[in-house]
């Protein structure tokens, strides 16, 4: 069916308040990054890797949480539920995590901040996939991801423009009782605030997934919702199709059937992809910003001037992400970005290790974030949104995403400790050597999905 015949109107609007998870997703992810020169002085937590790595990566354990959660809620509840369930989280954690005063009370609102992302982060992509048709699925899907670019840019440069210029040399004691110290990290968190009850409200206005509603036997209500989309034809064509990988216990939460042979392989697929996005280390760089620019010779305030250049890298390269992924595919793509962060890598780590600093640094890490915007950030969610069974799809994708969130968590809690054993250097060699795992495996494991039908994926996939 050509594209143009779509009520491209209506689907993108209720993509976009779909995504505003995404959104949420980036700015909840990043914006600890430009507080963390101030809360750590706040919470007297500078000479402790251990505690630095809790506080950032605390949020993580929610996540994991968050996308097991997330496969009971979206194959219980449906798609919208968990959406709307997020949203109000969201809005808890911005509240909470600036308002505190100790470090515990800190931590568990970044707990309940990460449950929120767990749960978007496996909900959104998929909401989004199960409305879209298959010749614009990747774009819109990807629109996702460009979402969490977005709310990453914004966290970036909210945080710039709160903070107030540091004088080199500052001491920790001078930036704990700054304005940055005792108030700025603050502001940082609540900002959050406005779109996260702006997803809240928003979000009771979407329909509910039509693949939900045929998989609960709601027939006649997914008919109306695809008829919306494409038409009647396409409604016809669509609930056939649907109806096809669909059984009678279809509607039940089955983790058992996730254990059938034919099943296995695209589980184990989702789950690695899943894991090296993360592990693949890209990430670091938007956590441990201050120390991956102060190790080459910038200021805090001259840090948080490069973290927005890098997120508007991020924004410019997931655009163009956007046009490609429909056209070059996703096989190609995922190929192009672990093969060029390895090589990236390389001359990173080689940079720290020869001592070069300043400009040479930034550039690689730009270049860094661009490849993962281009391909491996937007793409895996694309793949993850469309390789699962119809009546699996939920508690999969929940288990691909947790998979996801424990990568990072390893990711963000081993850096300070990696960093400190193997110095800059040694650590970005490590992550070319994962980079150049995850080539072979794609190369050897993902196979082409751009332009077929969900239907038709899981045909040709679990056949």
């Amino acid at each position: 069916m050509e594209s143009s015949k779509f009520n491209k109107r209506f689907i993108i609007g209720i993509t976009l308040v779909s995504a505003m998870g995404g959104l949420l997703f980036g700015y909840d992810w990043v914006v600890i990054g430009g507080a963390k020169p101030f809360y750590e002085r706040f919470f007297d937590i500078t000479q402790s890797p251990n505690l630095q790595g809790w506080a950032m990566s605390s949020a993580l354990i929610g996540c994991l949480f968050g996308a097991l959660f997330s496969g009971y809620l979206s194959d219980r509840f449906g798609r919208k539920v968990p959406l709307i369930f997020a949203a109000l989280l969201f809005t808890l954690s911005a509240i909470g995590t600036g308002a505190a005063s100790m470090f515990t009370p800190f931590i568990m609102y970044r707990l309940l901040g990460g449950l929120a992302i767990g749960i978007t982060s496996a909900t959104s992509p998929m909401y989004i996939a199960e409305v879209s048709p298959a010749p614009i699925r990747g774009r819109l899907v990807a629109v996702n991801q460009l979402t969490i670019v977005i709310g990453i840019l914004a966290a970036q440069i909210i945080n710039y423009l709160i903070a107030e210029k540091v004088p080199n040399g500052a001491t920790d004691e001078f930036i704990r009782q700054s304005w940055n110290g005792q108030m700025g990290w603050r502001w940082m968190f609540w900002a959050e605030t406005v779109p996260a009850v702006s997803f809240f409200l928003l979000a009771f206005f979407i329909p509910e997934s039509p693949r939900f509603l045929a998989k609960t036997g709601k027939t006649e209500a997914s008919l109306k919702i695809l008829e919306k989309i494409g038409g009647a034809e396409y409604s016809r064509i669509e609930e056939k199709n649907i109806a096809e990988t669909l059984t009678d216990a279809s509607h039940k939460i089955d983790w058992k059937a996730l254990k059938a042979k034919k099943l296995r392989p695209v589980l184990l697929l989702g789950i690695v992809l899943a894991a090296f996005q993360q592990w693949c280390g890209i990430n670091v760089i938007f956590n441990y910003a201050e120390e991956v620019f102060t190790s080459a010779g910038y200021s805090v305030s001259d840090m948080l001037l490069n973290i927005v250049i890098t997120g508007s890298v991020n924004l410019v390269f997931t655009l163009v992400a956007m046009r490609m992924v429909d056209s070059w595919g996703r096989r190609k793509l995922m190929l192009l970005g672990s093969l060029g962060l390895a090589v990236i890598y390389v001359v990173l780590g080689g940079s720290y290790y020869f001592g070069i600093q300043g400009f040479v640094i930034l550039l690689m890490v730009v270049l860094a974030i661009a490849t993962y915007a281009l391909t491996l950030a937007p793409v895996t969610w694309v793949i993850l949104s469309e390789i699962f069974p119809n009546r699996v799809r939920g508690t999969a994708m929940a288990l691909a995403t947790t998979s996801l969130w424990v990568a990072a968590f390893g990711l963000t809690y081993t850096f300070p400790l990696l960093n400190k054993a193997l110095n800059a250097s040694g650590t970005f060699w490590l992550y070319a050597v994962i980079s150049i795992s995850g080539f072979l495996f794609i190369l050897k494991k993902l196979p082409e999905t751009k332009g077929r039908s969900l239907e038709e994926i899981e045909k040709s996939i679990t056949n």
